[in-house]
């Protein structure tokens, strides 16, 4: 994994590493955005996500659909997450952070990894019910696909206006 802005266009608002990696591990939600399944266009979708504080992040969804066609077709994908945003009418400008990540995304994890994915969601999102949380992913457990993006590049921007 590779952390650079070489390719932020406005270079005075690149986002220092620190702080993108804060982003990408306290979002609540990303845009995963892929080519679609046929080729034609872009599809692009807000999804709750977890990243292992390493090389990865994970997706959970249905284990059919067309987010898993897509990445069929072509697993070259953008994941973006957005920090905090603050609108400023009155000088016609928005306060932001942003964290964009490149990578490959799979599916059709081993077991164990699927089971490792969910137990990040679970303390993430509700850590507070952790023992329930393992229990209800152990019951759904094959009614759920896990999507891992291998991380290849990550950039981040802001404008940083907050006080």
């Amino acid at each position: 994994m590779k952390f650079t802005n070489e390719h932020v266009r406005r270079q005075d608002r690149t986002l220092n590493e620190t702080r993108a990696f804060e982003i990408l591990k306290e979002g609540e939600y990303g845009i995963l955005s892929m080519q679609s399944e046929n080729g034609d266009g872009a599809y692009g979708i807000p999804l709750s996500y977890v990243w292992d504080r390493g090389n990865s992040i994970y997706i959970h969804c249905a284990p059919v659909g067309r987010k898993l066609n897509c990445i069929d077709r072509c697993n070259r994908v953008s994941f973006c997450v957005i920090g905090r945003t603050k609108v400023l009418p009155e000088q016609f400008t928005t306060a932001y952070e942003s964290v964009v990540v490149q990578g490959e995304a799979y599916h059709s994890l081993p077991d164990a990894e699927r089971m490792s994915a969910l137990s990040l969601f679970i303390s993430k999102y509700c850590p507070e019910h952790k023992i329930k949380g393992m229990t209800y992913a152990e019951k759904s457990f094959f009614r759920t696909e896990i999507i891992r993006i291998d991380i290849q590049e990550i950039s981040g921007k802001s404008k940083p206006l907050f006080g």
